[in-house]
Formats: structure tokens, C-alpha cells, sequence
């Protein structure tokens, strides 16, 4: 009889990394989660949809302090691999724009096949289980939980970051990380919404809801998607991708299109109906209430016959570089990936182990790994999560050999 507490493996985090970690890793696997059901923020993701992958993805698509460090794990499990397994459990599936995979029904199909692999693979998972504290003696860890102790050789930590905390997210994993010598790189809210000072904020107001396609950019990286105008300042995927890049009481500059095309649009305005109030003519290039606040901005009014080429040519550069300074972002609350994390100089970019204490491994979202909004946090959490379990099930095997 099998002992109840004893394992080969014991992962912490039944989320996306950690289940594909777990159906890779062989031997006896157990994986602990305080949450009452597994994969809870794969099944809000993407809308209900999940965006699971990207078929770009590479090394180009991260954030990290080694920008090298991925590229082992993405190389040798990829986004083709994921989605052979997607059509091996026979869901149905789209791509959407710029190569993001979604589900045709629902991520819950998703987090049925990481179940549906478990189950097949022998492994125990444990949820409504709270981690206590761990220990690591004779090469064995202990893991005091909520409902006892457990023990095993190897521990991975997929804990997550401190996104979306109404979920659970706690930052456990870092606590982790620090017990056992791993330094930390600074975390911060990631993929989130910016906000702005209250009189942008009240400007903002009066275009809450629209959306438009534009070109975001702070230092040297720029973002080509859509931009949504909330109460509490700007969001869309234009928006929460730069926010990664952003730092604090840096501009961002926003773009609703080409200057020179604008500006040739208005001159051939201009000659076909002058007497188009600039406000109209605006309003057929961006949204009205955009157009309205640029106009107005600039200080323009009347029909479009009585502006020069000068006036037309300083609105055009005034609606394609729009310079703002965020006050900050709206935080973990809305963030769906945290920047930072483990620093992955204390681990194997082949195998995710760490470099300090043999047997431990650090995966997915708490690793110094970030990904770009897209489908690309997912095919981190598959790829880490398969290194981490192919190196821990070759080891055990050479282990017994």
C-alpha cells in the first residue's frame, strides 16, 4: 500500500504551468491548490475563450533581465506542440488577429484536457489545501498543508505572481524563492490599464468607451492595436502591452494614424467641401468624441476652408503624437501577468531546477519570464511547465536506472 504522504514530486499550483508540469514529470505526482477548483484563471481568460497560445511566439514576445533565458524551454516545447495536443483532445479552436489561438467553446475545454491528461498520467491533486510552511532535510521536502504533511525529492513551485489577488494570488512563490537563496527581481503590476491625474481623467470622461485602432509607444517600444478610453484612463491591448515596457513618470505617445496621411486627408477635404465645419471633417477620420477633443484642443473651430495648411498640419501632429504621462496603473487588481519574479540567474534554462538546491523548480508566472498580451503568458506556462516536467521525469528514470 502506498503511502499517502509520499511522493516523487509534489507541485504547488494547479494552474496552467503547474498541471503541465505535473502530466510530464512520471512517478507519483501530487499537486496542492488553495483554491476549490483547478485552473481558475485559464477559464477567465481570453474572455471565457482562452487565448492559450500565439503561433509567433518566440523569444521577441518576453520581457525578463535575461532575455536568453526562455529560449531553451520555448525551443524544445512549442506553440505547434500545444496546439497538437488541443487537436489531439478534439477542441475546437480559431485564430483571431495577429496569430492568437482561441477556443471555439470555452477555456474550460482547456482546463478539461490538462485534467483529462492528469487523471491519465496517475496524478493526485489536492485542492482547498493551504500551504503552511516547507522544510528540506536528506534531500526530501516537506510541505505542511491544511491537511497534513507531505514529503518528496522534488518540489515545483507554480504559484503564479500577484495578479488578479481576488483569485487567491498571494505571492507565495517569491516567499518561497527567498527561503530557499533565490533573489527576487523586483514585481510590478504587468498588462494592466494606466491611469492619469484627474484632469486628464475628466477630459477622458466624456470619451469613456471608445475604441480605436493607434500606435502607443514609450522609449524605444511601440505597439500597433487598439486603445480603449475608461473613467479611469486608458486601456485596450495597445495600452496593457506598452504598460509592461512603461516606467513611472515617463510619457507614452499615442497615434491615431499617419500625420503625412491625415494631413493629405484634410487637404482633399478642404478642396472638395469647405464649408464643412473641421469638427465634421475630424470626425471622419477617428471617432467624434476624439475629434471633438483635438479640435477643441487646438484651439479650432469654423469650416475647414478658413485653416491653412500650417493649422491642418499642427492638428495632424497633434492627434499622431499625443503626449501623456501616466500617473500610474490601475494595479495587481486588473494586471493579468506580474513583471519580475525569480531571478533566473539561480535557474537551468534547460530544466527550470534551481541552482541552489537540487530538486526544487521554479515555473510559469513567478519565474522573471513575461510574455506579451496574445496567447504568449500561455505558452510560457506549457513550455516552462514541460521542461521542468521532462527534466524531473528523465531524472528519475536515470535515478532508477
Amino acid at each position: 500500500m502506498k503511502n499517502q504522504s509520499q511522493f516523487d514530486t509534489i507541485v504547488l499550483g494547479a494552474g496552467a504551468a503547474g498541471m503541465m508540469c505535473a502530466i510530464h514529470a512520471g512517478g507519483r505526482v501530487a499537486v496542492l491548490d488553495h483554491a476549490k477548483s483547478a485552473g481558475d484563471k485559464i477559464r477567465i481568460s481570453g474572455g471565457g475563450r482562452c487565448n492559450f497560445t500565439n503561433i509567433y511566439a518566440g523569444p521577441q514576445n518576453f520581457i525578463s533581465r535575461n532575455p536568453h533565458f526562455c529560449k531553451s524551454a520555448l525551443k524544445r516545447y512549442t506553440q505547434w506542440d500545444f496546439l497538437d495536443l488541443v487537436v489531439k483532445h478534439g477542441i475546437p479552436y480559431h485564430e483571431k488577429t495577429l496569430g492568437q489561438q482561441f477556443c471555439d467553446n470555452s477555456a474550460k475545454d482547456i482546463i478539461k484536457m490538462l485534467l483529462d491528461e492528469m487523471a491519465d498520467a496517475g496524478v493526485d491533486l489536492h485542492l482547498k489545501t493551504d500551504i503552511l510552511g516547507i522544510t528540506h532535510d536528506d534531500d526530501l521536502y516537506t510541505v505542511s498543508t491544511s491537511k497534513g504533511a507531505m514529503h518528496a525529492p522534488n518540489l515545483v513551485v507554480a504559484t503564479g505572481g500577484k495578479s488578479i489577488p481576488k483569485m487567491g494570488a498571494t505571492g507565495i512563490g517569491y516567499k518561497i524563492a527567498e527561503q530557499f537563496g533565490h533573489s527576487i527581481i523586483e514585481t510590478k503590476p504587468g498588462l494592466v490599464p494606466l491611469t492619469f491625474g484627474d484632469d486628464l481623467k475628466a477630459q477622458f470622461s466624456s470619451m469613456a468607451g471608445i475604441a480605436s485602432d493607434a500606435q502607443v509607444a514609450t522609449a524605444d517600444t511601440t505597439f500597433d492595436e487598439a486603445v480603449l478610453f475608461t473613467h479611469r484612463g486608458l486601456s485596450g491591448p495597445a495600452i496593457l502591452q506598452i504598460s509592461s515596457y512603461w516606467r513611472e513618470s515617463t510619457p507614452i505617445i499615442v497615434g491615431f494614424g499617419s500625420q503625412s496621411d491625415i494631413l493629405d486627408t484634410l487637404r482633399a477635404k478642404r478642396q472638395e467641401n469647405g464649408r464643412r465645419a473641421i469638427h465634421n471633417v475630424m470626425a471622419d477620420i477617428i471617432p467624434k468624441a476624439l475629434a471633438t477633443y483635438f479640435c477643441d484642443a487646438a484651439g479650432l473651430a469654423g469650416n475647414i476652408a478658413d485653416l491653412s495648411d500650417k493649422r491642418l498640419n499642427e492638428l495632424a501632429q497633434a492627434v499622431t503624437h499625443w503626449t501623456l504621462v501616466p500617473t500610474g496603473t490601475e494595479g495587481y487588481r486588473t494586471a493579468e501577468v506580474t513583471l519580475g519574479g525569480v531571478d533566473t540567474d539561480g535557474l537551468s534554462s534547460k530544466t527550470m531546477e534551481s541552482k541552489h538546491t537540487p530538486g526544487l523548480y521554479f515555473i510559469g508566472e513567478v519565474v522573471d519570464v513575461t510574455g506579451w498580451l496574445g496567447g504568449y503568458n500561455f505558452q510560457w506556462a506549457w513550455s516552462s511547465g514541460w521542461a521542468a516536467g521532462t527534466a524531473i521525469a528523465q531524472n528519475s528514470s536515470h535515478l532508477k536506472g
